[in-house]
């Protein structure tokens, strides 16, 4: 029987949906500002490509994901088809494409690089998962190339970071052009040109005002030296820089497994994120018998046997030290329960919020 598409089942937010066959393998991942809308255009527009038209024939359920705004929808799409690489998505299949983050090089003489994440899943344990991640500082992700761009170049600029890979016996070019300290023929202590590394990490660190800050004062030393040529390459930096992305949770650094549960009366959704990267949604039910307990009775079922995340993210637990102590004595190492006030993990659990309030309100219009 050939899917049924009701508008009304789709919110008007941002988002990802996520287009599956009869057998649950995923055809499609896509991403909009207003899945209603988007979704629609799949199931009205006759004048479509063979291709496309094919993928809607084969759809047999489609999921959504709710997110905050737009810059979270371009992010979380290029996750899930790295992780899923649906048959019908091409572009953002490679693992080398999509939004790439700066990676502030674990070298003696450190260098500022692209650095794009590998959004594989990974079994390794939470110390091992640590050790993997390296000592590099990454900064990011840059939803623009030209954003991401222009930011490398100019802190390699402002900084004078090296830029070659392999450290050459004499200057180059770029020394004699003000790009570059020179490091390579001892033109700057070692100790100096590690500090300005640092100043530079820090910079992106907070990146933003400050950073933007950072380059007026730039520009307006380049125009009281009258190097205007200077001065304007800084301008059209600044221009593309004051484009700045929205705040955005659903990609983050970071080198640990977490679940962010919300509960409900009576079931809870499991968001997943490794590493800083939201995955997907998981709706289970609960044993509505047992009351307020029932979230530690499903925290010590789900997670006391199984090698599990390395936090867990809540919005009730009754007793934290009891089920930590439960966990601790069946799974063999302790698991970090947190139950958030504000911050990022208070926001994942808000999202989660959302979306479990949407498949709430979703499968109580379903006869």
């Amino acid at each position: 029987m050939p899917f049924q598409f009701e508008a009304g089942d789709y919110p008007e937010r941002p988002g990802c949906y996520i287009m599956k066959n009869a057998e649950g393998r995923i055809l499609y991942v896509g991403k909009a500002k207003n899945l209603r809308s988007r979704l629609r255009s799949y199931f009205q527009n006759r004048d479509q490509r063979r291709g496309i038209r094919q993928m809607v024939q084969d759809i047999a359920s489609i999921e959504v994901v709710l997110v905050n705004n737009e810059s979270e929808s371009l992010l979380l799409e290029n996750n899930l088809i790295k992780i899923h690489k649906p048959p019908y998505n091409r572009a953002l299949k490679r693992d080398n494409s999509g939004y790439a983050y700066l990676q502030m090089t674990d070298e003696r003489f450190p260098r500022l690089t692209e650095y794009y994440r590998d959004r594989r899943l990974r079994t390794a344990s939470g110390g091992d998962r640590a050790a993997a991640s390296g000592k590099e500082h990454r900064f990011g992700p840059y939803r623009s190339s030209r954003f991401r761009d222009a930011v490398l170049e100019f802190v390699t600029e402002h900084y004078k970071l090296r830029t070659c890979e392999k450290l050459p016996k004499r200057v180059c070019l770029l020394y004699h052009l003000g790009k570059c300290s020179g490091v390579c023929e001892g033109k700057i202590t070692e100790e100096a040109y590690r500090e300005s590394a640092q100043q530079a990490a820090g910079l992106l660190v907070n990146q933003g005002e400050n950073l933007i800050a950072a380059m007026r004062a730039k520009m307006s030393e380049y125009a009281e030296r009258l190097e205007f040529e200077k001065a304007g390459s800084m301008l059209r930096h600044l221009r593309i820089l004051e484009e700045m992305p929205e705040k955005q949770i659903v990609d983050r650094e970071g080198s640990i497994q977490q679940d962010v549960l919300y509960f409900g009366e009576d079931r809870v959704l499991i968001a997943k994120v490794q590493e800083g990267m939201l995955r997907d949604f998981q709706m289970h039910e609960l044993e509505r018998a047992y009351g307020e307990v029932a979230c530690d009775r499903f925290l010590v079922s789900r997670y006391g046997e199984a090698q599990g995340p390395d936090e867990l993210i809540v919005n009730k637990v009754s007793d934290p030290g009891s089920v930590r102590a439960v966990l601790r004595r069946t799974g063999g190492r302790a698991i970090k329960i947190t139950k958030p006030k504000r911050g990022l993990k208070y926001d994942l659990l808000q999202l989660c919020k959302d979306n479990y309030e949407y498949r709430i309100g979703r499968d109580g219009k379903k006869p």
